[in-house]
């Protein structure tokens, strides 16, 4: 199998995205809006997206429409209404008293089922541009056409023995990405790479694990009431923290159980995320705790489940923070979203850190392919285009996103009172959560693109 991508020059621009979740969906459909050829090949036979909820912070909202107002619409079809546009903070450890309250805009920081949010965006992505069954094994360069390009095609090899080629690759292959591996091995080592290149680029374990649960609506608000229930809440306490917020238009109610982990090694491998889960491990971890807590532990699913139930697991909460990568980019092959920069779910940033990243790929990229299309014979070779795109996009996103990293790990310190500044004062512990949230939040996300955009003119003209 081959992809329709250039054979020299003069042809147009073609990019193969691995990975086909939230990154590599919005990396689609950004280019689409710009009309640049692309392929999707995912290694699952379908679209899927594991997890029960999911939010977009405003920055993400507003890089959703520079990117392709499509994306941002769909979102908004499937995002659940707010009860309060507050993200509001309880002690949920002893009072069950209000801590902090902070604004999120109106009708901001929406939540929804990442499955319904990428089904929706997957409608948009023409079939005949995604191949599913297709996991990366390597990338080379293509020498097949050495007497018409200027620069080979990058060839990639699959598992299944197939071959396609493009012109860049951009790896969105999550959290264990085989492209990360492949663009951060030794040179000696870049058809096989080795398993100490993995661990020293990777994801860790973070000290975190969680329970994830969807609760039918009427379930919760027996529990709850209906003001707990149809609102989002975080409930603080020394080791751990509960969050809930409405899905699916209000029949589901999104439950995410954070604990502090005394093991500092996940038991299962850094391969293997999940485990099966009891229930009665997240009932003796929060005994003691606030009966509102104690009500929404209850309502996760038992330990076994049962016909069409969901059955109870355990996530273990990896990030990159430990061992980030020293840059997402070599040569023509990028790596973006998780790929790139792994973020725990605290500050509810990491699926839109990938839609920046998104967003400023497809605007460079787009860039390069009206340059090959105009056909000035002043223009540096379409590979050397193509390297200056990708390693401004480098220069751009990467400070903004190894921030995010790090912020996320430590405002999961204030959720589990854990910083020694803060403990559970109400009044610090809003001054520090306000300014990691706005550091997020009020990012210039249309100075960021204006920021690449000129950086590469800088460079190749």
């Amino acid at each position: 199998m081959a992809c329709a991508g250039a054979q020299n020059d003069t042809e147009p621009l073609h990019i193969a995205i691995i990975g086909a979740g939230i990154t590599g969906v919005n990396v689609a459909l950004g280019l689409q809006a710009r009309n640049v050829s692309f392929t999707i090949y995912e290694r699952a036979s379908g679209f899927r997206e594991i997890g029960a909820g999911m939010g977009f912070s405003p920055n993400a909202e507003r890089a959703m429409a520079a990117l392709n107002p499509d994306v941002l619409a769909g979102f908004k079809k499937v995002a659940n209404p707010n009860g309060e546009d507050y993200f509001q903070w309880v002690d949920g450890h002893k009072t069950g008293e209000l801590i902090f309250k902070l604004h999120v805009g109106k009708s901001g920081f929406q939540g929804g089922r990442r499955s319904d949010i990428l089904e929706e965006w997957a409608k948009l992505i023409p079939p005949t541009t995604i191949h599913f069954n297709k996991e990366i094994d390597t990338i080379s360069d293509d020498d097949s056409h050495p007497s018409t390009a200027k620069q080979p095609l990058l060839l990639l090899h699959f598992k299944d023995g197939t071959t396609a080629t493009a012109d860049a690759v951009i790896g969105c292959d999550g959290i264990r990405s085989r492209v990360r591996r492949l663009i951060l091995s030794p040179p000696s080592s870049s058809s096989s790479p080795s398993s100490s290149s993995e661990s020293a680029f990777s994801a860790g374990y973070t000290g975190k694990f969680c329970f994830r649960a969807l609760a039918l609506m009427p379930d919760a608000i027996a529990a709850l009431g209906p003001y707990k229930a149809t609102t989002r809440f975080m409930y603080n306490g020394p080791g751990g923290h509960v969050i809930t917020y409405p899905v699916a238009n209000n029949t589901l109610l999104n439950i995410l159980a954070v604990l502090s982990d005394p093991d500092p090694v996940w038991p299962h491998g850094p391969h293997r995320h999940t485990a099966p889960g009891r229930k009665e491990e997240a009932v003796a971890a929060f005994e003691g705790w606030h009966a509102t807590v104690r009500g929404i532990v209850d309502l996760l699913p038992d330990d076994d489940g049962g016909p069409g139930e969901e059955v109870m697991e355990k996530w273990a909460l990896f990030d990159m923070a430990d061992h980030p990568a020293p840059g997402y980019v070599k040569g023509r092959v990028c790596v973006a979203g998780d790929a790139a920069h792994a973020a725990g779910p605290h500050l509810g940033a990491g699926g839109g850190m990938g839609i920046e990243d998104a967003l400023v790929l497809a605007a460079l990229l787009a860039d390069v392919a009206g340059r090959v299309g105009g056909g000035s014979g002043e223009q540096p070779a379409k590979g050397v285009l193509v390297k200056a795109a990708l390693e401004v996009y480098n220069e751009v996103r990467y400070g903004r996103t190894q921030d995010v990293v790090q912020s996320t790990r430590a405002a999961c310190d204030l959720f589990h009172w854990a910083d020694p500044a803060v403990g559970r004062d109400p009044e610090r512990f809003g001054r520090e959560i306000t300014a990691r949230f706005f550091r997020v939040w009020e990012y210039d996300v249309e100075g960021m693109v204006e920021e690449a955009l000129a950086r590469l003119d800088a460079r190749v003209s």
